[in-house]
């Protein structure tokens, strides 16, 4: 063979030898990525357990209202009850209300905690995105596919403090915004003013920025729900109008919120339902000037209200009209209270019975 020969063989052999490197690299990674897709179809499919879906995604009840359950946690050292309650699904006012002689700020190692996980979904459309000011949360209820098990998502909202009311009624998503930028509204600047102070003309996306990294438009000119720079302040009247997330929140629902959803905005103090034969109620402590009486009562009884053929239930009424005097923000049976058992009858002493048999005779 001569070098003009021996050489094209070699360059034959290596020519082979890489497109053969070639081939294999790209079946291996053509196996990985499908491997890396089975692996994540089942969540993407929407047919995991109920048992792996997060804090505070529920089955939606066939027939009846209430979802979750209360449960109990015990305190890490250096948790606070704020860490606690972001772990938990929950926001500020329902932690402290469920735990009122827990230190907020050093709960203790091994303290326990009571998580507030159980709710009475509002009395409004399911669909969409719904927003109970009163109890600052917010539901979701996402559009079921093909096998899926019908589901409610809830989470923890910051809402418009006094002076600055969450507007009500019922809208829809215009934009989702990915890293937005804030523009100072007016009330702002002037506030800035007052300190003698210079509000900046927009502020960009980062630590700084109050939306967080995600913001939903509304329907309603200058209102979003949007993530916060300042988690701890989910679960308060804190916001000038716009509803905060806590920003994983946002994250997970802000790709599967599509343009154009319904979003509900209602103040609904007082929740009623059923689960199963048992009548529920849950009562929040109402926003500026609403007053509980008997016209709340009455609405309560109305959501209590059952097809005719269905037996009637009694109620505790007694523990209705406590319950709207003093909200707790609990679910609580409205089952009767147990009747007291009749006391023994004492029986009279033998001596008794030997002078009344005397005096008889």
């Amino acid at each position: 063979m001569n070098l003009y020969a021996a050489v094209r063989e070699c360059n034959w052999l290596l020519r082979r030898q890489t497109w053969l490197s070639l081939g294999l690299g790209i079946l291996a990674t053509v196996l990985l990525a499908g491997m890396s897709w089975a692996e994540e179809a089942p969540e993407e499919n929407g047919n995991e357990t109920e048992q792996e879906w997060p804090k505070g995604h529920y089955p939606l009840p066939e027939q009846g209202d209430v979802i979750g359950e209360d449960y109990v946690v015990k305190a890490q050292a250096e948790e606070t009850l704020l860490d606690i309650a972001r772990a938990n699904n929950v926001g500020y006012e329902e932690i402290r209300r469920a735990n009122p002689d827990v230190s907020v700020w050093m709960p203790g190692e091994g303290t326990e905690v009571l998580i507030p996980g159980r709710f009475i979904l509002p009395p409004v459309e399911r669909k969409g995105i719904v927003i109970n000011v009163a109890e600052l949360r917010l539901y979701y209820y996402p559009p079921t596919r093909e096998g899926e098990t019908p589901r409610v998502e809830t989470y923890p909202i910051g809402i418009g403090r006094e002076g600055f009311d969450t507007p009500l009624g019922i809208t829809k998503t215009t934009m989702r915004l990915k890293d937005p930028a804030w523009y100072p509204p007016r009330s702002v600047r002037e506030e800035a003013a007052a300190r003698g102070e210079t509000a900046p003309a927009v502020v960009p996306p980062g630590p700084d920025n109050p939306l967080g990294r995600h913001a939903i438009l509304l329907d309603i000119p200058g209102y979003l729900i949007h993530g916060t720079n300042l988690p701890d302040g989910i679960g308060m009247r804190a916001s000038r109008g716009c509803i905060r997330m806590f920003p994983e929140d946002i994250e997970s629902i802000f790709d599967r919120v599509p343009v154009g959803m319904q979003v509900h905005l209602i103040n609904q103090p007082i929740k009623a339902g059923w689960d199963g034969d048992t009548p529920y109620v849950q009562v929040y402590e109402a926003l500026g000037e609403q007053e509980t009486g008997m016209a709340n009562l009455m609405e309560t009884l109305a959501m209590l209200q059952r097809d005719d053929d269905e037996p009637a239930t009694a109620l505790n009424y007694e523990m209705l009209r406590e319950l709207l005097e003093n909200p707790s923000g609990e679910v609580i049976a409205l089952t009767p209270a147990p009747e007291p058992e009749p006391e023994p009858e004492e029986e009279e002493p033998e001596e008794d019975h030997l002078l009344w048999r005397e005096l008889a005779v």
